[in-house]
């Protein structure tokens, strides 16, 4: 099994006649997943990468049966292309944009309370489910299909982890980046009670890094309610307080958005801290070994 993508997404792009859009849209393609539909309001009626344009997104659900939106939409407009998505009942939002404004996010935020919709994003890499579906921006060679689940704050850093447990023959069940901005669609405890919930899912990988206290509330989560093990490393224990490290939420404003804050909670949680990332792929062999 897997979560959130899997054989049956079928994939609609927002943004698809983009630059960002057409190229990402075709390597999803390459990959097997099936991209069904693209939104470019102005361009209905037409075709791009074999792929039929729709003006709107309820529109092309309703010729094509999408059920994944993918959002490759400039950040002013890319809150707009969210609260579409939601109107249209589409089951799963990923938004690849980064940058768009915190207040257009409140928004977004504020409109999906009781929708049935989920967001994975602003700022995300995007979800891959290996050998069934990839939603996203990585590499799908990286990946091999197995059982340990990967859930990310940093791009770079989830592929860097895949590629270690790839050469270590340790096959994911869903790699899934939660993205970096202050105000993500769903957080470490979102992801972590869908991979508790998947029977394949036997570990999992968790990359966070300093601001918020996103890390904290996983901790808390694993400690009450999440029995798979779970290794950890947080991104950025020398970072100065007060300075933005990459990500737009990746800054500490308080003690408790201190790397070592996090890595505390996790620890006190039972979480396996990895102190180098170099290091993560063979702490899970050592983990999965063990068990």
């Amino acid at each position: 099994m897997s979560i959130l993508v899997d054989e049956n997404t079928r994939l609609l792009v927002q943004g698809i006649t983009g630059n960002e859009g057409t190229f990402h849209a075709q390597r999803c393609m390459e990959y097997g997943t099936n991209v069904v539909a693209g939104v470019t309001p102005g361009k209905e009626g037409t075709q791009h990468l074999g792929v039929p344009i729709f003006n709107t997104v309820e529109r092309a659900i309703a010729e094509t049966e999408a059920n994944v939106s993918i959002i490759f939409v400039p950040p002013a407009f890319a809150a707009d292309g969210i609260l579409e998505a939601i109107d249209a009942g589409i089951p799963l939002i990923i938004c690849i944009t980064e940058g768009i404004p915190v207040l257009d996010m409140v928004k977004v935020h504020s409109y999906l309370r009781n929708k049935s919709t989920r967001l994975i994003g602003p700022n995300s890499p995007g979800v891959i489910s290996p050998g069934k579906c990839k939603a996203g921006l990585m590499l799908g060679d990286i990946h091999i299909p197995g059982n340990v689940g990967v859930v990310s704050r940093s791009g770079t850093l989830c592929y860097e982890v895949v590629s270690q447990l790839t050469k270590l023959n340790i096959g994911q069940s869903t790699c899934v980046g939660i993205g970096g901005d202050a105000l993500p669609g769903s957080t470490f405890i979102d992801i972590l009670r869908l991979f508790r919930e998947d029977k394949d899912t036997r570990a999992v990988v968790l990359i966070g890094e300093i601001g918020s206290t996103f890390e904290q509330g996983a901790a808390e989560f694993i400690r009450n309610e999440m029995a798979k093990p779970v290794i950890a490393f947080i991104a950025g224990i020398s970072a100065p307080p007060g300075k933005r490290m990459g990500h737009a939420g990746a800054i500490i404003t308080g003690s408790a958005g201190k790397a070592s804050e996090k890595i505390k909670a996790l620890s006190q949680a039972g979480v396996t801290i990895v102190p180098n990332p170099a290091e993560i792929g063979l702490t899970m062999q050592k983990n999965i070994s063990e068990s």
